[in-house]
């Protein structure tokens, strides 16, 4: 049964919905809080997830970013100089990506609406794939993983941009103090929505640690994977290859 507080993070299908419904509820102040929330570092984040993604290889492939929201991370790809490919950026959060539409003029990005758990896609689509800040969200992160290599070509990358708890004690004591007081009120003011930036400290707690995630991209079949860590911990870039 879902939890009688709503920024509690679900589970199963229930998890599926919330996250369906906060997204699409936040939607029209989702960039402006991405940035001022993050001090605008998350830009910076999304450049080192192209940066490893290896799309140099295949300038005129066919790329994935799932969990695309409202297309920043697909922008990143496609703006590179010297990439002529497209890409495909799928979220279940429709007006996520209605939000994003007005900023992907001259951009070789194509909107899909489809659910990181069942990619509308064939096997062995993708030249590379990235998600940013999508997969502690996704209700079977076990399955989404795997999923996201079904549609992966043989040594193709996967990269992911997530949050992360801080190892350094003092670190930790500052951002979960940010995450837990600040955050929320601001979020709360910013987008009106009562309960959504409760849910994101909730999430990151309850999401596994940077190594935990290598084992389940290991799991999943991918090798080479590894992780690094980003501003002193408080995200971290994983990646993998089929």
């Amino acid at each position: 049964m879902p939890s009688e507080h709503p920024a509690k993070p679900e589970a199963g299908v229930h998890r599926e919905r919330q996250v369906q419904r906060l997204f699409s509820e936040i939607a029209p102040r989702y960039d402006l809080l991405n940035h001022v929330l993050s001090l605008n570092v998350d830009k910076g984040w999304r450049r080192k997830a192209v940066d490893l993604l290896g799309w140099e290889h295949a300038v005129d492939g066919r790329f994935l970013d799932a969990c695309a929201g409202t297309f920043d991370l697909a922008l990143e790809l496609s703006g590179r100089p010297g990439f002529r490919g497209s890409v495909v950026a799928s979220d279940f959060a429709q007006p996520m990506l209605r939000e994003g539409v007005p900023k992907l003029t001259a951009s070789s990005v194509i909107p899909v609406c489809g659910d990181s758990l069942q990619l509308p896609f064939p096997d062995d689509t993708f030249e590379g794939a990235t998600v940013g800040f999508g997969v502690r969200n996704l209700a079977d992160l076990e399955g989404g993983i795997r999923e996201l290599r079904r549609v992966l070509r043989p040594g193709a990358r996967l990269v992911v941009l997530e949050f992360t708890t801080p190892p350094n004690a003092l670190v930790r004591w500052s951002y979960l103090f940010y995450f837990h007081r600040i955050l929320p009120l601001v979020g709360r003011l910013v987008s009106r929505h009562p309960w959504a930036y409760s849910y994101l400290p909730k999430s990151v707690e309850q999401f596994p640690g940077p190594s935990a995630l290598e084992a389940v991209f290991r799991d999943a079949g991918f090798r080479e994977t590894d992780h690094r860590l980003l501003s002193l911990g408080i995200a971290a870039l994983h990646w993998g290859v089929k």
